[in-house]
């Protein structure tokens, strides 16, 4: 091992975090998966920190890390649904535009030119409200924040930057389409 494969490890490591972050939350184990959902979050700006310092970038790491974050935000979107804490619609559209985005990629690439992904600042603002989403409503579960009138509005706020977003990168990558 190298000290440049460090930030893949810690993303591999994140991986492995999606099974039992999920399983705490179907289990209700909500301080348990605050706990493990935190340790991704801290190991994610780690990694990113290292790879972007030291230059220890590589092609698996920009394929694995949205991978990793994709996985977490997922699974954990299913599980709060699943336990009737998330709305069944919002965890449909997120499906939904993710589903819309891999499909526009995986043409892109293989119909127009090789992929360089590159999130939009829209979709990188839906990204952290789904993460303060999934926060909120755990440390909620778990009692350790009890300020009501959050969760609705974040669920809305969410939904809208999610269209957005899915929007955006249509948009965005058939003009990239059109031009190449």
């Amino acid at each position: 091992m190298r000290a440049r494969d460090i930030p893949n490890l810690i993303t591999i490591g994140r991986i492995l975090l999606v099974a039992p972050t999920t399983w705490a939350l179907l289990q209700q184990h909500y301080r348990l998966a605050l706990v493990l959902f935190l340790v991704a979050g801290v190991s994610d700006g780690v990694d990113g920190f290292l790879a972007k310092h030291y230059g220890w970038t590589s092609r698996l790491g920009a394929l694995l890390d949205p991978l990793a974050d994709k996985a977490l935000l997922v699974c954990s979107f299913a599980a709060l649904t699943w336990s009737g804490l998330l709305p069944v619609w919002l965890f449909g559209l997120v499906i939904l535009r993710d589903i819309v985005i891999v499909g526009g990629a995986l043409v892109y690439h293989f119909r127009v030119a090789r992929l360089e992904a590159e999130p939009t600042l829209i979709s990188k603002l839906n990204t952290v409200l789904q993460i303060a989403l999934v926060l909120v409503v755990i440390l909620e579960s778990a009692a350790l924040w009890g300020q009501p009138g959050w969760t609705v509005p974040l669920v809305y706020t969410v939904a809208v930057t999610t269209v957005w977003s899915g929007i955006d990168y249509v948009v965005t990558w058939s003009r990239r389409a059109r031009r190449a």
